[in-house]
């Protein structure tokens, strides 16, 4: 298996760590991306999906409540920068169909490993179903979208450093390290608008300014994080 995610990746596939920083490890439970020279230390990170049907009270939380899930309505979502799968794993528990779209191939790997994971699962198959992944750019794959537009396109760009406080975990870390800051969430953003069939929501930091461009409609607001919604001018109707 090793052997297979080297050749796919075009990494070379080593019995030491020697003069390495970062490894992408085969384990016998699953794919998982180790970091070496983190003086922060934290353990391997990986993507997981597992449990079924999300609770009751899952659905009244922000994310759901900025996509438009209410009442039966589950509406067809791109999560345009996936990173580990968290909040697409969140929405296809509530019942909606989910596009993923990771351009790092490293964290893409970890993603098709953990929905290949999920579909063993007795519990976690019937929502993999409902999830399929895509490796690369977003901005390329949105302008040449071909399928049904998503009703809603999500976006969660990396938080803007901190100038002071605590370090961030250690799979922002990871991210950061291997995708950088997203210099161009703005142009992610435009093109989102583009192809969104009702809405497109931002991820935010709670006190952080919203991305360069239109003026969001309005923003949910939870205790760290805030979604901030805009309302696509095509869009016969809007779920508020």
């Amino acid at each position: 298996m090793a052997q297979q995610w080297a050749a796919r990746l075009r990494l070379p596939c080593i019995a030491s760590a020697e003069g390495m920083s970062h490894l992408l490890v085969v384990t016998a439970e699953r794919l998982e991306l180790r970091a070496l020279t983190d003086p922060t230390g934290g353990g391997p990170v990986f993507a997981e999906f597992s449990g079924g049907a999300a609770e009751n009270w899952e659905r009244g939380q922000p994310l759901a409540k900025a996509v438009g899930v209410k009442g039966g309505v589950t509406p067809s979502i791109l999560d345009a920068t996936a990173g580990l799968g968290g909040d697409a794993w969140i929405l296809a528990r509530l019942g909606c169909a989910v596009t993923l779209i990771e351009r790092s191939p490293i964290i893409a790997a970890l993603l098709e490993d953990a929905l290949q994971r999920a579909q063993r699962d007795d519990e976690a198959a019937p929502l993999a179903t409902r999830m399929r992944l895509l490796a690369g750019d977003a901005r390329e794959l949105m302008a040449q979208w071909s399928d049904e537009p998503p009703d809603v396109i999500t976006l969660d760009p990396m938080f803007p450093e901190k100038k002071k406080g605590a370090l961030p975990n250690k799979e922002m870390r990871r991210l950061k390290q291997l995708v950088g800051d997203d210099a161009d969430a703005a142009e992610t953003l435009a093109g989102a608008l583009q192809l969104a069939g009702k809405r497109v929501v931002v991820k935010r930091p709670l006190k952080a300014p919203p991305l360069d461009g239109p003026k969001p409609g309005h923003a949910i607001s939870g205790r760290s994080t805030r979604f901030d919604v805009y309302h696509v001018a095509n869009s016969k109707q809007v779920n508020s």
